[in-house]
């Protein structure tokens, strides 16, 4: 076998290392997030007898997060060194797996990824949940039986923390206390509890601050959205960058370059 066909054996080992290392994980990091919605969906996650994991992680084969980053380095740093071939290739395949080994992200656990879930929910009932509160309160109701109504009214992962607020505030605990100890628990609620603290100390109606406050996260929402759209229109144009002006390049301005120069060199 020459040279170059061991370079190509080489280079398709570490091109289907690299694939079977990075697309199981795929897999079954989308069955992970298709579990954690339904967990979301249906409240609290089921305890187990053992351990409170997730079903859908217990028997995965999984690898661990930096020991799938270090198969995905140094497979793609043995494709460059072989494909490249060399010291040149060696040092652009060390240099590439050091990159990515650096570069690419942590996997994160099933309970960060849960917890992140939980906190992108949260964000998005908050604007529904502060008009409920506000028209609740604007009907004379206490602050208990307003938080207890939205809280039933209301889906996980809302609904439970609201109850949990509701039951505090009919025991007789301080308003101010419940709230503030709402939002430091969880901080996507903390604009929320700020709002409701201010309102409870300063005696004012909180329906009018609970308005303002849902009308300016859809509008914080709706600007986060815009940001979004116009940051996959600025990325949809790499591929053209990339892969486009090249070719036109190549194709349409390279031959026309070599024929000029061929017919300068003729008549020279």
């Amino acid at each position: 076998m020459t040279w170059p066909a061991e370079r190509a054996v080489v280079a398709a080992g570490a091109g289907a290392l690299l694939v079977a290392v990075a697309g199981g994980p795929v897999l079954s990091g989308w069955r992970v997030r298709r579990r954690a919605d339904a967990l979301l969906d249906a409240g609290d996650p089921p305890r187990t007898g053992r351990a409170d994991r997730w079903p859908a992680t217990r028997g995965s084969p999984v690898l661990p997060g930096w020991l799938r980053r270090s198969a995905t380095a140094v497979a793609a740093g043995l494709g460059a060194a072989a494909f490249l071939g060399g010291p040149g290739g060696l040092v652009a395949g060390g240099l590439l797996a050091v990159g990515l080994h650096r570069w690419m992200p942590r996997a994160r656990s099933p309970a960060e990824r849960r917890a992140a879930l939980e906190e992108e929910r949260l964000v998005r009932q908050l604007p529904l949940t502060a008009e409920l509160l506000a028209a609740c309160l604007g009907s004379a109701a206490s602050p208990a039986a307003a938080v207890a109504a939205v809280g039933a009214s209301v889906d996980a992962p809302m609904g439970p923390r609201l109850l949990t607020t509701a039951a505090e505030l009919a025991l007789g605990s301080p308003p101010e206390v419940c709230w503030h100890r709402l939002g430091e628990a969880y901080p996507p609620l903390a604009p929320l509890a700020r709002c409701l603290v201010r309102t409870s100390l300063s005696g004012a109606p909180a329906a009018a601050a609970l308005t303002g406050l849902a009308g300016g996260r859809r509008a914080e929402a709706v600007r986060t959205a815009h940001a979004r759209v116009r940051r996959a229109g600025v990325l949809a144009t790499a591929p053209l960058g990339l892969c486009f002006l090249p070719a036109f390049v190549l194709v349409g301005v390279a031959p026309v370059v070599m024929g000029l120069t061929s017919r300068f060199s003729h008549a020279m």
